[in-house]
């Protein structure tokens, strides 16, 4: 779903991630599966960053997981650069390891407390074999932390001396130091101050534009997505359901979710939020266990009709590069 004609590095194909839920302590049996990613479909071009954005609990998190390899998909490929990753064995993985990083969401867990920034950042060099003298590497440590906006002297810190916009570039550096293509950042900003956070988008731009990178930026804060992103896909109880380039999809949203979503994101004039008429989306989210039949959004949709929950819609593209999982726009 790319206007570039182009192969993209990244395309993702009918994916599904169905978790089993079992009951029982001595036998175990399945009595259901939680559809975290239930068939979703995109591509990504290089040098690109796509949004992906969603209440918590849509999916986000778990596809990232899949395309890193963290978790086997259930169904569906994963085709990067031309190799379906979702079918590799654990000892064809170390390869991709090289290629494509993640940064995580909080930086107080994702680094290990007992090593210093030195170590964290040097390991990976290590364990890959990309630069297996100590003085080179070393050197390579603290040419990183200045990359990443840090004094180079933090090598001899421990995590917990630091701050968390500190140690988030930490985490930065650290997926830096493999020289990857491919970043998931799953909502690396969302555990920082606002100020830390805009601080550290800039840097991810930054990046991006000197190693020619290319970012899947999970997130839910909508004013971040529209900042770093060039398109954004809308997910919804674990499919997409809208897929534009930012512009497009901040200016002219066609799906009902992601209309309600731009709705609820506060402004900033007290007189203009006042003002303003903001109606929520109704009901509540239905559980992944057992998802609605056709349209997962159709029992809280203002526009849904009696075929909404019947047939799964299609992804339509209704303008270049916009697509839509809905049969009541066009």
């Amino acid at each position: 779903m790319s206007a570039s004609a182009a192969p993209p590095l990244l395309d993702v194909r009918g994916l599904r991630m169905h978790f089993p839920v079992t009951e029982g302590i001595v036998a175990r049996r399945k009595i259901g599966e939680v559809k975290a990613v239930d068939g979703i479909d995109f591509t990504m071009q290089r040098g690109e960053t796509l949004g992906l954005v969603g209440e918590s609990g849509c999916g986000k998190t778990t596809t990232g997981r899949c395309i890193l390899r963290l978790e086997r998909p259930t169904e569906g490929a994963i085709i990067y650069d031309g190799t379906d990753i979702a079918t590799l064995e654990q000892k064809d993985l170390r390869a991709l390891r090289r290629r494509i990083q993640v940064v995580f969401q909080d930086p107080y867990s994702s680094l290990n407390p007992r090593m210093k920034v030195g170590e964290i950042i040097g390991e990976p060099m290590k364990v890959h074999g990309i630069e297996p003298d100590a003085a080179k590497r070393a050197a390579r440590v603290r040419e990183l932390l200045h990359v990443c906006g840090l004094n180079p002297r933090f090598a001899d810190r421990y995590p917990h001396e630091m701050s968390g916009g500190q140690r988030q570039r930490v985490g930065i550096a650290r997926a830096l130091a493999l020289e990857p293509e491919f970043i998931v950042c799953d909502e690396a900003v969302s555990a920082l101050d606002v100020s830390i956070q805009a601080q550290v988008i800039n840097l991810l731009e930054d990046l991006r534009e000197q190693f020619h990178l290319t970012y899947l930026f999970i997130a839910h804060d909508l004013s971040v997505v529209r900042h770093i992103c060039h398109r954004v896909a809308v997910m919804y109880l674990g499919r997409i359901v809208e897929l534009a380039s930012a512009d497009e999809l901040f200016s002219n949203s066609l799906h009902p979710y992601t209309q309600a979503l731009l709705a609820a994101v506060p402004v900033p004039d007290p007189a203009v939020e006042t003002a303003r008429n903001f109606r929520p989306v109704q009901g509540e989210v239905p559980s992944p266990i057992n998802p609605p039949s056709g349209c997962v959004f159709h029992p809280r949709c203002p526009i849904a009709v009696a075929g909404c929950r019947q047939a799964r819609p299609e992804m339509r593209e209704l303008r270049p590069g916009h697509f839509v999982a809905c049969t009541e726009v066009g």
